[in-house]
C-alpha cells in the first residue's frame, strides 16, 4: 500500500508484497453456530430471503403522490407493502424493482381512489402500527395474507385481478 511523502521509509527496508493464504485441502463445510444447513427453512413468519431487499424503501418515493392511504398511516402502508413487494422479489430471487411495489400497493387498494369499503376496513385493522419492529408478526401476517400464486402474476395481471374482485388476491 502506498503511503504519504511525509512519512519517513527507510530505502534498504524490503517492500512488502501480497501473499495469498494457505490453500485449504478440503472443502468448506457449514459447521458455525450460524450456518444453514441445507436450504433456507421454509415455514410462517419466517420470510423470504433474497438480494437486495433494502432497494424496495428506494422505490416507494415513486409512489407517494399515488398512494390513496385512507386513515392508514403512510409509513404503515409503506412498511407492510415493502414487505410484500420483497416477499414477492425473493420469490423470483433478485432484488426489488418497481413492479414488485406495484403489486403490493394493488392488492391492498392504495393505488384505488375508491376501494371497496370492506378492503378499506380490512387495511386499517392489517396495517394498524406494522411499522414499528414491535408488531413484527402482524406485518409476517399481512405479508403471508397475499396469496403466492398472486405475487407470481405480472403486475397487470394483479391489477386486473383487483379490479375484478380484491378478496381472490388474499387468503381469507
Amino acid at each position: 500500500m502506498a503511503s504519504p511523502d511525509f512519512v519517513p521509509i527507510n530505502p534498504t527496508d524490503r517492500v512488502r508484497a501480497y501473499a495469498s493464504p494457505p490453500r485449504r485441502n478440503d472443502s468448506w463445510v457449514a459447521n458455525r453456530p450460524g450456518d444453514v444447513e441445507g436450504s433456507q427453512p421454509v415455514g410462517p413468519r419466517l420470510g423470504t430471503a433474497g438480494p437486495d431487499q433494502g432497494y424496495a424503501f428506494t422505490l416507494v418515493d415513486l409512489f407517494d403522490d399515488r398512494l390513496v392511504l385512507g386513515s392508514v398511516d403512510h409509513e404503515d402502508a409503506v412498511a407492510g407493502c415493502v414487505a410484500v413487494a420483497m416477499r414477492r422479489s425473493a420469490l423470483f430471487g433478485r432484488a426489488p424493482v418497481v413492479h414488485d411495489l406495484t403489486v403490493a400497493f394493488t392488492v391492498f387498494g392504495f393505488l384505488d381512489s375508491s376501494p371497496d369499503p370492506q378492503l378499506v376496513s380490512l387495511r386499517e385493522e392489517l396495517f394498524a402500527e406494522v411499522k414499528s419492529s414491535h408488531h413484527y408478526s402482524e406485518r409476517r401476517e399481512l405479508v403471508d395474507l397475499v396469496l403466492e400464486d398472486t405475487l407470481r402474476l405480472s403486475h397487470t395481471k394483479v391489477e386486473a385481478q383487483y379490479a375484478s374482485d380484491w378478496r381472490s388476491n388474499l387468503a381469507q
